[in-house]
């Protein structure tokens, strides 16, 4: 018997391993399409973005990115459509910097929608709660500083040298691969149908790239040693910043932290460093479409950002890590002690997004 199971194992993992890849070349091969789509159908929304939604200067797109981001419950796609918006002349590169940056604000709100599940499935509300919330005022305490931060380096130049282009024989490739694709899509396709068609695509693209993630199963016995090393913040902030940098969503990282809380194996404290690395290593995507679309500034942008966020980050760690760990916990604890509270934050959130729209 023994020697039967050791077989099958390998068969397994073979299987496994093909089964993921049916996942992963069509997501890849979408992710560049819908990437295509996204350009051709951003130029015919200008006047409507610059118009109809003010979307004029970064604090407009701060708000557009972070108010989509949080009704798609997705970041990853609302920061490649502002990459895209950029390729097309639609934003500035401030515009889109800032639309990346809301499009990151507007993620973590599904960690939130999860911990609410979480509580009707009968976890208390406390646990569940507190990660979605945690990583609402991480994102937001570490991306705006690294906003501003960025923003100045952008203004000044100081990134303008760093770009990253795809070999030429790639770039021809890609060329030679999807030109007729795209201009199929010009032909056949009505202009104001491009973009919401590439966008959908887009959301299916990760909703496969998801499915083709191995699945971390979390069981009690194996957290003894894991639960104990992640009491490190440096540990921690590398453990989110590796499983995002795998996963290449942060939802899938941040989303581990709801079950890890609600069964109590991981404490506010340890979690606010973890969200700090997943949300450097999450813009790897956002870099990866700007390289694909070829614009000299676009993967400055995107890099700018990722090393904004990174500083941000680390000198919190070093300077004042234990006061903004004490602040964060009390904030957190305080929103999820009574409905009327979470009520009065996530109030306070849209306020604040209708507000940088509106400005």
């Amino acid at each position: 018997m023994p020697e039967q199971n050791s077989s099958a194992r390998p068969g397994r993992g073979v299987g496994t391993v093909l089964q993921k890849l049916v996942y992963l070349v069509p997501a890849v091969v979408l992710f560049i399409l819908s990437l295509e789509s996204l350009t051709l159908g951003a130029k015919p929304l200008g006047p409507l973005i610059r118009g109809a939604f003010s979307v004029d200067s970064p604090a407009n797109s701060l708000g557009f990115g972070w108010l989509f981001a949080t009704l798609v419950f997705s970041g990853s796609p609302v920061a490649a459509t502002a990459v895209a918006f950029h390729d097309a002349q639609v934003l500035t590169t401030q515009e889109a910097y800032a639309m990346i940056v809301g499009s990151r604000l507007g993620a973590s709100f599904f960690v939130l929608v999860l911990g609410v599940v979480y509580v009707i499935r009968g976890h208390k509300p406390e646990q569940s709660l507190s990660s979605g919330i945690l990583s609402q005022f991480v994102t937001q305490s570490v991306y705006l500083p690294a906003l501003l931060v960025g923003s100045l380096a952008l203004s000044r130049g100081w990134t303008s040298g760093w770009s990253i282009r795809p070999a030429a024989t790639g770039s021809s490739l890609l060329d030679i691969v999807f030109s007729p694709f795209s201009q199929a899509l010009s032909t056949y396709v009505p202009g104001w149908a491009l973009f919401p068609l590439a966008f959908v695509s887009l959301l299916l693209c990760f909703a496969l790239f998801d499915r083709s993630l191995p699945q971390l199963k979390l069981r009690e016995e194996n957290l003894g040693a894991p639960s104990r090393l992640v009491f490190r913040p440096i540990v921690s902030f590398f453990l989110g910043g590796a499983i995002t940098l795998v996963s290449f969503s942060v939802r899938v990282s941040l989303s581990l932290l709801v079950p890890l809380s609600a069964r109590g194996y991981i404490r506010q404290e340890n979690a606010i460093p973890y969200i700090m690395g997943a949300n450097v290593t999450t813009l790897i995507d956002t870099l990866f479409a700007a390289v694909l679309l070829g614009h000299p500034e676009g993967p400055s942008m995107v890099m700018t950002l990722m090393l904004s966020v990174g500083l941000t980050s680390l000198l919190i760690m070093v300077a004042g890590f234990r006061g903004y760990e004490r602040l964060l916990v009390r904030l957190t604890n305080w929103t999820v002690s009574s409905r009327r509270n979470l009520a009065v934050y996530v109030l306070l959130m849209f306020v604040a997004i209708i507000g940088l729209m509106l400005v």
